[in-house]
């Protein structure tokens, strides 16, 4: 007799009210001969995903991860350390073992059991990171919290505990860092975010370090005040789409999902337009659509989603990408294009897609302006005061006083000259 065995994984899927309360509400399968992912619920009033209700039949994806669970699977720097070691460990790699290993150590709305172990992770002093950010803090950050690792992005970073000082309180951080191919990125992202602040948008609360190799971004899903995980879904997951997707698709599909979903629905699409119209004017080619997303402050397993406050997410991952990719283009189409639009298509958009009025586009548009013309200024002053970000940094004044110039103009790539 011929016995014939098919290899089936499983892991534990909860969803979080409380920090110490925790409810299963699901199992994610993984049929390793046929390479499905499945995802059964085993409670009915505890959707795990805006985009998956509750069913009695399974939710299955072939050779792919759930959206929702995709999201917090990491890539580039990341995914190749992790990749590297796994393999040695496991002898294979696939999306379901890194998935498999990073999901226990996963602190959110979402909580996982699988076949690892979840790890108890050191916690590193805060001035200690940002005063000695060198080479060799950052790969001791990367191994001490390698099993933590589940975030996204192609940039070198990773996640760390950190304390403040004189605080008992510890703290999750992406803390991020650059190679030779991307100088000053993190003082770019730095700045470039306060550019967006400028504008009336919220923005992920962040610092440099000394030296400026770091930039430490404050995770934006824990409510600290009632002791409370968010819920945080991309406008990735909201669409059903899967990280190697995140180029594909329009700011059109951006505003329309977030519309549909969140609860305050002028200020949502004021802000958002804003935040759209930062990504033109401060030439950031990377706003895709992992670097969108919403909040909401009663997780899904509280039986009651029809009840959620949903809200537009801070402003994360914005960087002024022409700085090192002179001819690079918005990461989506606006109107069918990717071209850097000028004021008449932006309102348009505005008005169109965002459902504002003339005089809410004029305003915000207006803010936007005024916001570029601001740190124009403000980076002048860091340039002087830090003279190894005067290559890029001054690059960077030249393609923004090129926006300013020039905001009523479309292009489709800049002129080479400006940079």
């Amino acid at each position: 007799m011929i016995h014939i065995f098919i290899i089936v994984y499983m892991v534990e899927v909860y969803t979080t009210g409380k920090k110490s309360h925790r409810r299963k509400n699901g199992e994610l399968f993984y049929d390793a001969e046929k390479n499905l992912y499945v995802f059964n619920y085993t409670e009915k009033f505890s959707p795990i995903s805006l985009n998956m209700p509750f069913k009695p039949s399974s939710y299955v994806w072939q050779r792919k991860l759930h959206p929702i669970f995709d999201m917090v699977m990491p890539e580039g720097y990341l995914l190749e350390l992790l990749k590297n070691y796994l393999s040695k460990r496991m002898g294979n790699m696939n999306d379901y073992i890194l998935f498999s290993f990073l999901c226990p150590n996963i602190h959110g709305h979402l909580n996982y059991r699988s076949d690892f172990a979840e790890t108890e992770f050191p916690y590193l002093e805060m001035d200690t990171v940002l005063e000695e950010d060198t080479e060799d803090t950052f790969r001791n950050l990367v191994q001490t919290f390698l099993g933590k690792n589940a975030i996204s992005g192609v940039q070198p970073k990773t996640l760390a505990i950190l304390r403040e000082k004189d605080s008992l309180v510890l703290k999750e951080y992406i803390v991020k860092t650059w190679g030779s191919e991307f100088p000053q990125l993190a003082f770019n992202e730095y700045v470039s975010l306060q550019a967006v602040a400028l504008a009336g948008v919220p923005t992920a609360r962040c610092q440099l370090s000394r030296n400026n190799r770091f930039l430490l971004v404050e995770r934006f899903n824990y409510d600290k005040e009632n002791n409370t995980f968010l819920g945080f879904e991309e406008v990735l997951v909201l669409l059903g789409k899967n990280r190697e997707e995140k180029y594909n698709g329009s700011y059109e599909q951006i505003t329309r999902v977030i519309y549909n979903v969140v609860t305050d629905k002028d200020k949502t699409m004021i802000t958002l337009f804003k935040m759209i119209v930062m990504n033109y004017l401060l030439r950031n080619g990377d706003a895709h659509l992992k670097n969108f997303g919403i909040l909401y402050d009663n997780p899904l397993g509280s039986g009651n989603p029809e009840g959620l406050s949903i809200w537009l997410a801070p402003a994360y991952d914005v960087v002024n990408t022409v700085a090192y990719v002179f001819k690079d283009v918005p990461a989506l189409t606006m109107f069918g294009q990717k071209v850097w639009h000028g004021k008449k298509s932006l309102l348009r958009f505005g008005k169109t897609h965002c459902q504002l009025t003339n005089s809410q586009v004029d305003k915000s548009f207006l803010e936007c302006i005024q916001a570029l013309d601001q740190i124009i200024r403000k980076t002048d002053g860091w340039i002087r005061d830090n003279p190894d970000f005067s290559i890029i940094g001054n690059r960077m004044m030249r393609i923004w006083k090129h926006s300013l110039e020039n905001h009523a103009t479309t292009f489709k790539e800049l002129p080479r000259e400006i940079i």
